[in-house]
């Protein structure tokens, strides 16, 4: 029987890092974004490459998640990299408690910082910061699980045991796999790889953690300020080695 892990992010945070991460077990596979199609469809976001995300998914929210609760797999375990964002307020999340949950976050200004790099711009719902605290709250009351959550600078400064304790909390065996992994793409990587994952694809494991010179103007504050209180409280509930 396979154990099926959801690991609920926002992007710009360390999440493609991870799923290489976990995609280097030999006993897990990964599935990439599943609900990006499905964002894009409903919001008409314009994302890089809009038009080949949609061809590459399924657009409908139905059929995604009957993929990630039944659809076969072969490995041990399967680790779903699910994007906060992608999921819209009012959605139907019943098919969650099939699932093994955890939150991966980060600090609102690191990733506003980046974000805003890549796209030039950058609002609350790109974010999906708020999202992330609204759907802890309804997974944990949905699952009935006592969910970890790690964030990514505790990943940044101790990899090992960070993953070791959330690989404990998992009920999964820490396998140093995990901390290394070969340079490169692989298929399993969403077609919009090439415009978001082009530091992780010259990756060869988490990179050292530094203090980052964030300068944000009066907007990017504004976004950081709206999202700190909901960052803040998962962050008060976050394993700590």
């Amino acid at each position: 029987m396979t154990l099926r892990i959801a690991m609920w992010s926002g992007p710009r945070n360390i999440s493609t890092a991870m799923m290489r991460s976990w995609e280097n077990r030999i006993d897990t596979q990964v599935i990439d974004e599943p609900f990006y199609g499905f964002y894009l469809y409903k919001t008409r976001s314009p994302h890089p490459c809009f038009d080949e995300v949609l061809q590459s998914q399924s657009v409908r929210y139905e059929d995604v998640t009957s993929q990630l609760v039944n659809a076969k797999c072969t490995s041990k375990v399967q680790y779903q990299k699910q994007m906060t964002h992608h999921m819209l307020a009012g959605i139907d999340l019943s098919w969650v408690k099939e699932l093994q949950h955890c939150f991966l976050i980060r600090d609102p200004a690191e990733v506003v910082n980046s974000y805003t790099n890549s796209r030039g711009v950058c609002s609350v719902d790109d974010i999906g910061i708020q999202r992330q605290f609204e759907l802890y709250q309804e997974i944990t009351r949905i699952s009935g699980q006592d969910i970890p959550i790690i964030d990514a600078n505790d990943v940044l400064k101790d990899p090992e045991n960070t993953l070791r304790l959330l690989c404990k909390k998992l009920s999964v065996p820490f396998m140093p796999e995990m901390l290394n992994w070969p340079k490169g793409s692989r298929a399993s990587d969403g077609v919009w790889a090439k415009y978001w994952y082009k530091s992780v694809k010259n990756s060869t494991g988490f990179a050292p953690y530094s203090e980052k010179q964030i300068q944000l103007n009066d907007e990017q504050l504004d976004v950081v300020n709206q999202v700190q209180p909901f960052y803040q409280q998962l962050y008060d509930k976050r394993i700590i080695v």
